[in-house]
């Protein structure tokens, strides 16, 4: 589990709070606020019986420097999940596990936009490591548009003991490798999939890249050598998805 609370900002990352069942202690709404417009904050707020506050602008501004919207909450911290959290997601979908392994990302709004990707296309959940990489902050919540409320996200000591344990359970493990001997749109997404997306600046560890199954190339006819990460991860992502689809129509 995460430490201390957190404050949300933004309409749309508090109301995805409020319908995920997130336990929130207050939401505050700056004077002059369209109320039309936050109508379903509004209604879910009173529903759950959460303390709604009036507050001047100036407040809101004091509380955070993200572009707020005029709306703040201040929320139970992030719950990280377990592993088993995340293989009962895949069960409950009767779907074969598909997960995505961040290796020492540091980039919050990375890890938010893969999130916002991860629950686009149904990804059972997110694995990170504890040390050396971004962990669920407010800075990810805001980036990840509310995705955040809907993607767990297993923090780990160690991310090759846990590729092991992954490999055990049944799954495959992919990675992404400039010298890959494989082009990604030739994967195979009908197994038990986890895929391994390297830190922005180093790439993959040379230990995961040793634990992969399968290393697949991002063909570029570019200048550039490396995609963003959380592009890389898109494409990786719903390469997996339409290959599904595919196979399921």
């Amino acid at each position: 589990m995460s430490g201390s609370g957190e404050l949300i900002a933004g309409r749309n990352p508090v109301l995805e709070a409020l319908r995920s069942g997130r336990e929130i202690n207050k939401i505050w709404i700056g004077e002059g606020v369209n109320k039309s417009g936050i109508k379903e904050v509004l209604d879910l707020a009173r529903k759950r019986g959460v303390l709604v506050q009036y507050v001047p602008k100036k407040k809101i501004d004091q509380l955070t420097d993200a572009n707020h919207q005029g709306i703040v909450a201040s929320v139970a911290a992030y719950k990280y999940a377990e592993l088993d959290d995340l293989f009962e997601v895949a069960k409950e979908r009767n779907e074969d596990p598909f997960f995505v392994i961040l290796d020492e990302l540091e980039d919050p709004h990375n890890l938010g936009s893969i999130l916002r990707t991860a629950d686009a296309i149904g990804v059972h959940g997110i694995i990170i490591p504890k040390r050396r990489s971004v962990g669920l902050t407010a800075t990810v919540a805001k980036a990840s548009t509310g995705a955040i409320e809907h993607v767990p996200v297993c923090r780990v000591n160690n991310l090759a003991q846990t590729v092991d344990e992954l490999k055990e359970r049944g799954l495959w493990i992919a990675g992404t490798d400039a010298k890959g001997s494989i082009d990604y749109r030739k994967m195979d997404a009908a197994l038990p999939l986890a895929i391994i997306i390297g830190s922005e600046g180093k790439g993959m560890s040379r230990l995961l890249k040793e634990k992969c199954d399968f290393l697949y190339y991002l063909p570029m006819v570019g200048h550039v050598n490396s995609l963003n990460a959380s592009v890389a991860a898109a494409l990786l992502m719903y390469e997996v998805y339409r290959k599904r689809q595919e196979e399921n129509d």
